[in-house]
């Protein structure tokens, strides 16, 4: 089993900061993509960002606030998140698409989610 877990979620004022971060553990052969997506009630989660070995893809909304990064020693992938809006509150959730024992071709994994609230 691959396990994924968030971190770094909270409250921040307009224009703060927060990193989160998240940790893939588990009986991992390889790691292939990994993002971050977030959802807000009554919407479709949406992809913020994502990183393959050598490539990142941001949502046109976050280009220049937001950047990922990941570890491949560590298996983690974080993401920074710079000049907070309100419009940036939401569920974060982290996705990974890693071969492992039970899914040797691969397969997406989900963390639990991280809430991120951007209000004065």
């Amino acid at each position: 089993q691959v396990q994924v877990v968030e971190s770094g979620g909270g409250l921040v004022q307009p224009g703060g900061s927060l990193r989160l971060s998240c940790a893939v553990s588990g009986s991992i052969f390889t790691i292939y993509d990994m993002g971050w997506y977030r959802q807000t009630p009554g919407k479709w989660r949406e992809l913020v960002a994502a990183i393959t070995s050598g490539n990142t893809n941001y949502a046109d909304s976050v280009k220049g606030r937001f950047t990922i990064s990941r570890d491949n020693a560590k298996n983690t992938v974080s993401l920074q998140m710079n000049n907070l809006k309100p419009e940036d509150t939401a569920v974060y959730y982290c996705n990974v698409n890693s071969s492992d024992s039970y899914y040797p071709y691969g397969n997406d994994y989900w963390g639990q989610g991280t809430q991120v609230t951007v209000s004065s």
